[in-house]
């Protein structure tokens, strides 16, 4: 059964960042701070080649606005609060709501990484999970040399689950990749509250 919550969508404030879902006119900033990026990105994201103009990104934030409002794919837009600046993305992915569960996916612009806004900004998305969706279990995917993202994982109290070997398709190279499975259960989450607060 598909959780609800309340009709306005939903948005946080953090010490240093805005986080809402992307709305219409977000298309230049999410273009320009992928491409300013993309080198960077492209290692662990395959999507980030494949955005070539203002206008197909702008069409890519309209799609997502339409699927949070459906439910089918929950995306936050993050900014600093100070300048305004778009600084990266944090979503939740493959959601079968009758378990509930949902994967957890994020990136940053290169300009912004290293300040620890990252971990600041999934705090309360993590409490939006668990607390208003009552998702019971939540996975975080990567590459097991995506070091930065390991630490992240498990600083937010993720627990590595499985590698899965050769499970996709290598993004830079030829080949395959593995994948770590990083899980944090509802119970948890609600156990460790403090460590998230």
């Amino acid at each position: 059964m598909m959780n609800v919550y309340p009709p306005s969508l939903p948005s946080f404030q953090t010490e240093r960042l805005f986080i809402r879902p992307p709305m219409k006119g977000d298309g230049d900033k999410l273009y320009e701070s992928v491409q300013f990026s993309k080198q960077n990105l492209s290692t662990w994201l395959p999507w980030v080649n494949q955005m070539v103009s203002s206008s197909q990104a702008e069409d890519a934030v309209q799609y997502a606005h339409q699927q949070f409002i459906d439910l089918t794919d929950l995306r936050f837009h993050l900014f600093e609060k100070d300048t305004l600046s778009f600084v990266g993305s944090v979503g939740f992915h493959e959601i079968k709501w009758h378990v509930p569960r949902m994967e957890i996916g994020y990136w940053l612009d290169v300009r912004f990484q290293g300040k620890g806004y990252m971990f600041e900004a999934i705090q309360p998305l993590l409490s939006f999970a668990f607390h208003q969706l009552s998702v019971h279990r939540l996975e975080l995917r990567c590459d097991p040399s995506n070091k930065k993202s390991r630490a992240l994982a498990e600083k937010l109290g993720f627990s590595l689950e499985a590698i899965l070997k050769e499970n996709e398709r290598a993004t830079v190279t030829t080949g395959y990749a593995d994948t770590c499975i990083y899980v944090l259960f509802h119970s948890t989450f609600t156990q460790n509250k403090s460590t998230f607060s």
